[in-house]
């Protein structure tokens, strides 16, 4: 099997994608913060001391998915045409997961995109929070499904 960012001298490169073709590219991605019962109920309650927590991990999580070729290596600039965020709460762990959707027409996924936008969100629920809880876990960060592409969809 070839690793796509190396080249022939097993030097680091960003893949070429200038003969794909445009087509529409769509990833959703998720993720889970466990917090306390105080931390879940300051976000419910809108008390946490530094403002409204799950906005601004949307605006966050949106920033994100927009930022993630300066983050990750080797990830082309992309022309995002959407990025879509979801917040569910989950009283009975406490906690949130956040979902991140991702889409543009273009020659390359967008699954990048969508996992850091839920990355970048989740840790800002926990910078927001780890006043009351510094024993947050961020965990189950994962691309949910995709679809476009040569290699087809994904559905988890």
């Amino acid at each position: 099997m070839n690793l796509t960012h190396l080249d022939e001298q097993n030097k680091p490169k960003m893949v070429d994608v200038s003969e794909k073709e445009n087509t529409t590219r769509i990833a959703i991605a998720s993720g889970i913060i466990e917090v306390s019962r105080a931390a879940y109920d300051a976000v419910i309650s809108n008390t946490a001391k530094k403002g409204p927590v799950l906005q601004t991990a949307v605006i966050a999580a949106i920033q994100g998915a927009k930022q993630t070729s300066t983050l990750i290596p080797m990830c082309h600039p992309l022309m995002l045409s959407s990025v879509k965020t979801d917040i569910e709460e989950l009283p009975q762990l406490p906690g949130f997961k956040l979902t991140v959707a991702a889409k543009l027409t273009g020659q390359t996924g967008v699954e990048m995109e969508a996992l850091t936008g839920v990355s970048v969100g989740l840790l800002t629920i926990y910078d927001m929070l780890k006043a009351i809880d510094k024993g947050m876990v961020i965990k189950n960060i994962q691309l949910e499904e995709k679809s476009g592409g040569k290699s087809g969809d994904f559905r988890r």
